[in-house]
């Protein structure tokens, strides 16, 4: 029986999403979960992978071709099964031409002669397509791919390879543009309201130092702090439904689980990585789960599920030696926190004068679903777990 290769869905707020390019062409047999095409959304570039067994046919929808979420674009047939009919409104639309965007015939990244043991490209679409902005040359690019694949972190070593020291690279990439077209839209639609809070990081670092060993040795990823205090977030959310919800055609709709999303920096753009189920997996699973996702971001291979379906998000710049700032909300969310590095600062004790090492956290919450009471509890249980970490974990 025919199977119907359909755009994901990814998100309830996008309605579309561009087919950057396809990585199996008709004719050719795929098997179930192999990734047979590339498309760009408003968060990032991800990888579609085969939804069963069978012959690719019935292609509808060309490269460059933007096609709304849900249509059939192509099949998956048997030998000698015919391709089903196609319906008689087919909603592709061409590639977009504004004023904001290049012509299709600019964005379009011919085939570069890198090629594998079986005459085949060998160089991943959004690597050919980092490649042709930074001006790097593919033919001395060393693959770290499967079967010697050149992925978009080759390339970017490569361009640093090169690259004056002190100089930059003024070429501003797909991810960096729908990253900055996505906090655009939450600042324009969403009402924010920020509460910051200083938190004692004390309690949390103890505990990563005595975890952290355990879990290396174990076998498992040494957890970061970001990691710890997913962690804990995630579980103080189940005491307030209210931000972990999503705000959708002018009403509140409180999510059945907790699936945290975590900011990850690909280059000058960010992507939030899905960690699903936050408040049921200890520090180890979710350390593994973030340098699982970081590894397919930087390779260009992250997944819709990857990256879809978020319900709050922890963003980090700590390790950038950021004190504290402000982070915009993702729609449908209504929530996201921002958080600060931990630093030596002086506090009172007791009307006495002590040094701890402090963290600054700022919430922005949609005022929509909740005003400066809803945060402040929030951020006063998050206190509160931060003081006594192996008891919420």
């Amino acid at each position: 029986m025919a199977i119907p290769v359909n755009m994901p869905a990814l998100d309830v707020t996008q309605e579309s999403g561009k087919l950057l390019a396809w990585k199996k062409r008709a004719g050719e047999c795929v098997v179930k979960g192999e990734a047979i095409l590339e498309i760009e959304t408003d968060k990032a570039i991800v990888e579609v992978e085969a939804p069963g067994e069978g012959i690719l046919a019935g292609i509808r929808a060309e490269e460059g071709a933007v096609v709304p979420f849900g249509d059939t674009i192509a099949w998956l047939v048997q030998e000698g099964e015919a391709v089903p009919e196609a319906p008689a409104s087919a909603n592709v639309a061409p590639a977009s031409r504004d004023e904001d965007r290049p012509e299709r015939s600019e964005q379009h990244i011919p085939s570069l002669p890198v090629f594998g043991a079986r005459g085949r490209m060998r160089a991943s679409p959004k690597a050919r397509r980092l490649a042709q902005e930074l001006g790097v040359d593919l033919d001395g690019v060393h693959g770290s791919g499967p079967d010697g694949e050149i992925q978009a972190a080759d390339v970017r070593a490569a361009a640093d390879a090169v690259q004056p020291t002190g100089g930059t690279v003024e070429a501003l990439g797909t991810a960096a543009r729908i990253a900055a077209e996505r906090t655009a839209e939450g600042w324009r639609s969403i009402p924010h309201f920020f509460v910051s809070r200083d938190l004692d990081a004390r309690p949390l670092l103890a505990w990563r130092d005595r975890l952290a060993p355990e879990i290396v040795q174990a076998g498992g990823v040494k957890p970061s702090l970001n990691d710890l205090l997913v962690a804990l977030v995630a579980r103080v959310l189940r005491g307030h439904p209210r931000l972990n919800a999503r705000w959708v055609n002018g009403s509140i709709h409180l999510n059945p689980e907790i699936d945290v999303a975590i900011a990850i920096a690909v280059g000058d753009a960010v992507v939030a990585g899905i960690v699903r189920q936050a408040d049921r997996l200890d520090a180890g699973a979710i350390a593994a789960r973030r340098k699982e996702l970081a590894e397919r971001a930087q390779a260009g291979r992250l997944q819709p599920a990857d990256i879809s379906g978020g319900t709050f998000t922890v963003s980090n710049l700590g390790m950038f030696g950021v004190d504290n700032f402000t982070a915009i909300i993702v729609p449908p969310q209504v929530a996201i926190l921002a958080v600060g590095r931990v630093r030596d600062a002086v506090v009172a004790l007791d009307g006495r004068p002590e040094v701890r090492p402090m963290m600054n956290v700022t919430l922005a919450l949609d005022h929509r679903v909740g005003g400066g009471r809803t945060a402040a509890l929030f951020l006063a249980d998050l206190a509160e777990a931060l003081a006594l970490p192996e008891e919420r974990l």
